[in-house]
């Protein structure tokens, strides 16, 4: 058996999805070199914080943050690539445990959280929702509640990826609904998404989350773009 692997590694050689260096074990898939090349964000408790001032006078949050600052051409823009278009959905886990262990050393409870939802048209094309394998990788860490029931995305919207800051605002509006809204009442969620660029689809959910009698929320992303 241990030939056979070793002849399969040979010829399909496990690899970093940052940076496509082989890695000789195959329960790692971002290697270290790329791991300490990530340039560290905004710490989870520092209200005020540059993601935090994105969602200022728009909606009431907890807290806000990113594990890492999003550079492009960088290894974690080709991780991240990975995570959304090319299946690689351990990557979403994996980094959503680095924002479980963010949360975790500042000793904050979180109830559930709740992966920003993709439309039903879109994740069958896409075939899985990235936010929710980052949302897994959080509760292990957290031993909290997953939801993925209650958050819905309503209507069909473009990608968001070439438009202004005007225009994704616009792309969002009204796009979300919440049901059984009791399940959520009185609990301190975290919303998680792969990248905060703007903050408008986090705004949008969060405005909907917010009519939930006596919730809380925080919002936290792989990285801020």
């Amino acid at each position: 058996m241990k030939f056979v692997n070793g002849f399969l590694n040979l010829l399909y050689p496990n690899v970093c999805g940052g940076c496509n260096s082989v890695i000789e074990s195959p329960k790692i898939i971002i290697c270290a070199s790329c791991f300490a090349s990530f340039p560290k964000s905004y710490e989870f408790l520092d209200k005020g914080n540059k993601i935090a001032q994105l969602f200022w006078g728009k909606i009431p949050l907890e807290h806000a943050f990113t594990s890492f600052k999003y550079v492009k051409g960088s290894s974690l823009q080709n991780l991240i690539y990975d995570l959304k278009y090319r299946g690689n959905t351990e990557v979403g886990r994996v980094l959503g445990v680095e924002i479980g262990k963010e949360i975790k050393d500042s000793n904050l409870r979180i109830d559930v959280v709740i992966p920003v939802p993709l439309h039903p048209k879109k994740q069958k094309m896409r075939g899985y929702n990235q936010s929710w394998f980052i949302a897994q990788g959080v509760q292990n860490v957290l031993a909290c509640e997953l939801n993925d029931t209650s958050l819905l995305r309503i209507l069909f919207t473009e990608t968001q990826t070439k438009k202004s800051r005007l225009e994704r605002y616009d792309n969002v509006e009204h796009k979300f609904s919440i049901i059984n809204p009791e399940l959520l009442e009185g609990k301190h969620i975290l919303l998680v998404d792969d990248v905060i660029t703007t903050g408008a689809t986090m705004v949008e959910c969060c405005s909907i989350l917010n009519k939930i009698p006596d919730v809380k929320i925080s919002v936290a992303a792989i990285a801020a773009g």
